[in-house]
This record gives C-alpha cells, structure tokens and sequence, in this order.
C-alpha cells in the first residue's frame, strides 16, 4: 500500500478510538450521577458503653482530673482575700493586729507597757467604769482638720475689714511692647499665681491698669484684677520707686511748665484769639507718649 495511505487510515482510527473512550467516559459518569442514596452507613461502635449497678460504681470510676493552673509571677503573700495584687498587704495586715490591739486596750502606748483589761478600783475600793479604766483616745478628727487647715498667708491685706486676703507684693509683666498716652490702658500679666480678695488668681492672668507721666515716671494705677475691686499701684523692681522709669521723660513735665507759663503770659483779657492759642498748646501736651518694653517687671502694691 501507499504509504500516504496507511497514515491516514492511522488517523482515522485514532480519533474513532478517541470518540469510543469519550463515550464510554460520559456513560459511566451519568449512570453514577444517578444513583440514589437510600441509607447513610453508620460507623459501628468497638468498644460498647460500660453500665453501672449504681451511682456509686460510677463515681468511683470517675477519673480524678488534675487541674494545671500556671504558676502566679506574684508572691502568694501578696494576694488579698480577692486574690488582687497588693504590694502593701503585709503592712496592711500589720496596721489591722496593731489597731485591733489599740481598740481593744491591751497595750498603753503612752508607758510602753501592758494595761490590764479588767476591773478598776479607785483609791476608796469603788469599782471603776469600763471607760474610765480605758486610756483616752485622741480627737483624730480634730488633729485631721488642724492638720489640713489653711494657715493665714504672711504679707496680706485685710479689704475694708472683710474676710478677704489680698497679697501685699504682686509681682507683674508688660505683656508686650506697648506705647502708651496720658490716661491710656497698659496691659500687664501676673508673673505668679496671686491672692486677690480672698481668691487665688492664676498665673499668666491679664491685668489692666492706667498711665499717667511725671517726671521721669509712667505711674500705673489698678483698680480691678479678674473682676475684683483693688486699689493697687505699680512700682519699679529695679528701683522700687512708684511708677516705671522712663528715660528723658521729663521732657514732658518741663514742656508741661513751659506751656502754662506761656498760657499765662499771653491769656491777656479782651483778646479772644488766645484761647485757640491754649487749645493749641494743650493739645500738643496731651500727644506725648512713653514706649514700655516686653517683659518689664513691676510689683503691684496698694495705694497708701
């Protein structure tokens, strides 16, 4: 035969034997797909379940179940009643026996030695009460509130014979660079916490006060501090001296007595012209103006 022949016959009988398995394949596949279950099977039991004649058997029979509890990281000795932590328990249970000790009377702390808990005659051979014989306990309240009580702070002022405390000395800061006029507001703040009436004002707390020029000095009054009525003055720390010291500021005050010198020589009667004239030189009076730095520190006392 050809040989061309002889493979495609190959071929062919390739794929019919491929067509026949594939065939037979799905058959299989179908015919089990179609099955049904009846009955599931049930796992036999080997050993059969052991019975009893009583309660009692049973419980014999029981295993004893051991129980595996890690050790604790604390001491035992450690652990109050509730199993809690309490590094302080033995102190505890000490303060306990010597209190209950104390309560009971059976040891004079004032001699160091044993009192007797029975009874107590006096010198005429009469029987003593119970809590006569016992040692007299201290106030513990009383000595607690004399403890804890607020001693009357040194250096303060008694405000129009009231309960309220002002402090004597309140240290105080310009709370920035300001330029201030005569009658203008300068804004201070508290450089510490301040008892002002009766009632502590905290630190950092602002404060206002009023200027007023002399010579050489910027006078600053206060009279209210977080809503509270004072009469306080400020004087300079360096010096001490009332006011804040500003250099060639009396430039101000000589050109004050200037002007009223001249007001007066010239307020000649019957020329009216010369009041615009004081107007004018008063109006420059009022413009002069002083320059207090950040941070300038000043203590706040009342006015004399």
């Amino acid at each position: 035969m050809d040989r061309n022949k002889i493979i495609f016959i190959s071929l062919i009988g390739l794929v019919l034997s491929f067509i026949i398995c594939y065939a037979v394949f799905v058959m299989d596949d179908d015919g089990k797909a179609e099955t049904v279950l009846t009955q599931t099977d049930v796992p036999e039991l080997k050993d059969g379940q052991k019975e009893y004649g009583s309660k009692l058997e049973a419980i014999n029979d029981l295993k004893e179940v051991r129980e595996s509890n890690a050790p604790s990281i604390y001491d035992e000795s450690l652990l109050d009643s509730t199993g809690t932590f309490d590094p302080l328990h033995r102190q505890k249970e000490r303060q306990q026996i010597v209190d209950s000790i104390y309560r009971n009377g059976r040891i004079d702390y004032g001699s160091g030695t044993a009192t007797d808990t029975g009874t107590n005659y006096n010198n005429n051979g009469q029987q003593n009460s119970r809590e006569e014989g016992r040692p007299s306990l201290p106030d513990f309240p009383k000595a607690h509130n004399a403890f804890f009580e607020v001693s009357e702070k040194p250096g303060t002022k008694t405000v129009d014979g009231m309960a309220a405390k002002t402090d004597s000395f309140i240290m105080v800061e310009v709370n920035g660079e300001q330029t201030v006029r005569n009658d203008e507001r300068l804004e201070l703040r508290l450089a510490e916490d301040a008892l002002i009436n009766g009632e502590t004002v905290p630190r950092n707390s602002l404060v206002y006060g009023f200027a007023s020029f002399k010579a050489n000095r910027v006078s600053v009054h206060i009279t209210n501090i977080d809503n509270r009525a004072v009469d306080l003055k400020a004087f300079d720390l360096m010096d001490g001296n009332e006011g804040i010291y500003i250099k060639n500021s009396v430039r101000a005050e000589a050109t004050g007595e200037v002007i009223d010198d001249i007001v007066q020589d010239i307020n000649i009667p019957g020329v009216p012209q010369i009041g615009g004239i004081k107007q004018v030189f008063r109006r420059n009076n009022r413009n002069v103006r002083a320059t207090i730095y950040n941070q300038y520190q000043l203590i706040l006392k009342p006015s004399l």
